[in-house]
């Protein structure tokens, strides 16, 4: 048996589970072993739920002999933890959820659940998804495995850091302006954003709605497709969700690219762009020509708008769906107070860090009384625009070859105390 199970990928340990070579408990062990190990510096998880763990892979083992074909059937992942997990404490890294316990499960914790998927535990994160770095976590900083002194990228960080450290053979975040995909270039892995509304939003604490999606964390392009398979698909509980067709996501891995037709819009290849990334681009780019790829230069000229409008409606939404944490439902409630209304304010003052305090100041100024046709009505029109220049991109080209972030990996601490320069890593 392999001592390094650990970063195989899910194709790789379903085809030796299908072969009898090894046990989901086998595989599940092994992971929990690399956690022992590493976890102390990369500081990925929030929480580890070991023995609950090892319990749900001897029953995927159980139904791979009973003729459980599924590829997910007994693979080890971490959830995000804004991700609701019934029974199972979901914190967002926050002290206003510091000990909340959710009722229910989100919609693709229960698909994953299922089709035999163990869950190792939950990932660390930017308090409520809002940051580029995990450095917003109100427990600890998550590290990058590849250099323990930089950011592993936000706000999944933890489940990046858990992908590329072998502490999870795949994992799911959520991705708001960048949350999957930043942390995923940053460690080195793939990340996906789906279209909105393809995986369902049911069970994902929102950060802003209009936005948010849930998306898988892999090693390589072929689990991602794997696990997309598995969450896609219309929802009844989201009123968002889409319908579409069922798709194999895998079909499309091995048909080759000759005559694919890609854009290259040159407003993304700015003279702000580190050289080590334009030179992976151009890496890219050329290797994508060599194999029969049409290369293109494009534009998508309002693309200079797009992260104003960004943080003009991402702030907005926040504003509006953080507003239920009063201190009265559920999560934190400070109690030592002479009233409801200082009750409330101390809740908010006590559970929320200084970067949500940020986000929704922002949003609650952008959508008050003066400045809502300003700020929050012409970002919504200015987005429609934005949107409509992808639409006619995509009737001409089959994909955009775009930086996933500016830079490289950053140094912890490098950002954290200028928000203005964070929030440039999500350009």
């Amino acid at each position: 048996m392999s001592q390094n199970l650990h970063y195989l990928t899910i194709r790789q340990l379903q085809e030796m589970i299908a072969k009898g070579d090894v046990s989901s408990v086998e595989i599940t062990k092994d992971v929990l072993s690399r956690i022992e190990s590493v976890e102390t510096d990369i500081k990925s998880f929030v929480s580890i739920y070991s023995d609950s763990a090892i319990k749900q892979a001897s029953s995927a083992d159980d139904l791979a002999s009973a003729g459980n074909t599924s590829p997910l059937n007994g693979i080890p992942m971490q959830l995000k933890d804004n991700l609701c997990t019934l029974g199972i404490k979901t914190t967002c890294s926050s002290r206003m959820l510091e000990n909340f316990i959710p009722p229910y499960n989100a919609t693709v914790v229960n698909k994953l659940s299922r089709l035999g998927s163990v869950l190792i535990g939950k990932g660390n994160m930017d308090e409520f998804a809002m940051g580029s770095s995990t450095e917003n976590s109100a427990f600890f900083t998550t590290h990058n495995p590849w250099d323990l002194e930089r950011v592993p990228g936000g706000s999944s960080g933890g489940p990046a850091a858990a992908v590329a450290a072998g502490e999870a053979i795949y994992a799911l975040g959520s991705d708001t302006g960048g949350s999957i995909r930043q942390p995923a270039s940053l460690c080195g892995i793939v990340g996906l954003k789906p279209t909105y509304g393809l995986v369902s939003r049911y069970g994902v604490i929102a950060f802003a709605s209009s936005l948010d999606q849930i998306g898988p964390m892999t090693r390589d392009v072929t689990d991602c497709a794997i696990v997309l398979n598995a969450i896609a698909g219309q929802d009844k509980m989201d009123s968002t969700s889409i319908k579409s067709k069922t798709h194999d996501y895998t079909e499309a891995l091995t048909t080759g690219i000759r005559g694919l037709r890609i854009g290259i819009p040159k407003e993304y290849y700015s003279k702000d762009i580190d050289p080590n990334v334009s030179n992976a681009l151009k890496t890219a780019i050329d290797k994508f020509s060599e194999m029969g790829a049409i290369i293109e230069e494009m534009s998508l000229p309002h693309t200079e708008y797009a992260l104003a409008v960004y943080y003009i409606l991402a702030p907005s939404e926040a504003s509006s769906n953080l507003a239920r944490y009063d201190g009265v439902k559920y999560g934190l409630s400070v109690l030592d107070a002479d009233s409801m209304w200082q009750a409330m304010e101390s809740t908010k003052q006590q559970g929320f860090g200084p970067e949500v305090k940020r986000r929704i100041m922002l949003g609650t100024y952008a959508l008050s009384s003066g400045y809502y046709d300003a700020y929050y009505l012409k970002a919504q029109k200015v987005r429609t625009i934005i949107r409509e220049e992808f639409r006619q991109a995509f009737e001409r080209y089959d994909a955009l070859i775009t930086p996933t972030s500016p830079s490289t990996a950053f140094k912890i601490g490098e950002k954290i105390s200028d928000p203005s320069h964070m929030y440039l890593s999500d350009i």
